[in-house]
């Protein structure tokens, strides 16, 4: 057994990266033959001080690099150097280059990949003047024919016939036999679920969290604001929205949403004089960005008059005018999970659907920070701007 006396230092990653770096080594010494098992789940978790889904995330990677054959009821079993084969996935992002997220998604995975077993293909160069969906179904028929391992499928968003082209890439996948896992978002509306594994963050208590944090800190009109057609997890977050409002103000609690282009000026004017919000969570960073140079054109101070919240994180979050408060996803880490969960989709075809759902952080920064004298002035003066 092993003998983990080094798994709590400070400075070496996450728990599970340590633990398994610890077996890598075990195995690479010899300490576990081929065709033999390793220790137990149960006796790994005595063994390292470590919860069981710890566990299996560092075992799940070792069974990514072909070292363990993981099966359910039967442990894991030391597998010979070079016996499992490579396999080959397929990236199908659509807004890859338009949403910032899915680049560091797309690292976590490559870095995931850390003994290099497995092959990723982008697919082919764009289709010139083609539309997103035809580009989507485009690669989805490429990796058809290349006969993939499996795909990493993003949904495509901000487009009104999204859902049916959505439905028709996972469609064509499950006839020709390839898993898929998705990311960040799902193919139908929340609160439905599909039938395929889903990594990314809870976005129904991202919802909460931010409008929680707003009520906490003195906001009394919290206003949700989305553009048109936005990804099924707007619809969650909203949702999570909704229950922060229900839970501090009760079941008769304002709720006040918008659905509108935010760097459409008139349309904004319209919501701030008809809504007379004090904070507003935006769908996500890039809606709050427009959103922010939208108000600062009508010369609405930020946080003075309004508070301004947006969900992702990406890089510009902090560089914007007035930097912006926002839930961090920690992409790079969803990434890795996807891998994860896609090796383990291959392993176990027939266990049902899973989300796996990756921690957030909540950043506040001076687009909410509101001090002193700044503290709410009236709804008015954010209207008349």
């Amino acid at each position: 057994m092993i003998q983990s006396a080094s798994t709590d230092a400070p400075g070496k990653g996450p728990k599970y990266k340590r633990i398994y770096l610890e077996l890598r080594e075990a195995l690479a010494e010899g300490t576990y033959s081929p065709g033999n098992k390793l220790p137990s789940e149960s006796e790994l978790v005595a063994s390292f001080g470590a919860s069981r889904p710890t566990i299996r995330r560092a075992l799940a990677q070792l069974e990514s690099e072909g070292l363990i054959d993981r099966r359910m009821g039967s442990g894991s079993m030391v597998l010979p150097r070079g016996k499992q084969e490579a396999l080959v996935f397929g990236l199908l992002i659509p807004e890859l280059g338009s949403t910032e997220i899915f680049e560091p998604i797309c690292q976590g995975i490559a870095q995931a990949n850390e003994a290099g077993r497995h092959d990723l293909l982008w697919g082919p160069s764009l289709l010139k003047g083609a539309t997103k969906e035809v580009q989507a179904e485009h690669l989805c028929k490429y990796y058809i024919e290349r006969k993939v391992s499996g795909v990493f499928f993003a949904p495509m968003e901000h487009l009104e016939g999204r859902d049916s082209v959505n439905r028709s890439i996972a469609r064509a996948l499950d006839e020709a036999g390839i898993p898929v896992v998705l990311l960040d978002r799902d193919i139908v509306l929340f609160p439905a679920r599909s039938k395929y594994d889903l990594v990314g963050i809870d976005n129904r208590r991202a919802g909460y969290v931010l409008a929680e944090h707003l009520l906490q800190t003195g906001s009394r009109r919290v206003a949700f604001f989305s553009s048109p057609f936005s990804a099924h997890t707007v619809e969650a977050r909203m949702g999570g929205y909704k229950d922060a409002l229900q839970a501090r103000q009760g079941p008769s609690a304002q709720v006040l949403v918008k659905l509108a282009d935010p760097s459409d000026l008139s349309a904004v004017r319209q919501f701030l004089e008809e809504m007379q919000p004090d904070a507003v969570i935006c769908a996500n960073d890039y809606t709050a960005a427009q959103f922010l140079r939208t108000i600062s054109a009508m010369g609405v101070k930020v946080p003075s008059q309004i508070r301004i919240a947006g969900i992702d994180d990406v890089k510009y979050a902090q560089l914007l005018q007035t930097p912006l408060t926002t839930i961090g996803q920690p992409c790079q880490e969803i990434g890795a999970a996807a891998l994860l969960a896609m090796l383990d989709r291959i392993a176990h075809p027939t266990v049902p659907s899973r989300d796996f759902l990756v921690d957030f952080e909540l950043v506040v920064r001076e687009s909410t920070e509101l001090q002193g004298k700044d503290r709410f002035q009236s709804n008015e003066a954010t209207c008349l701007g």
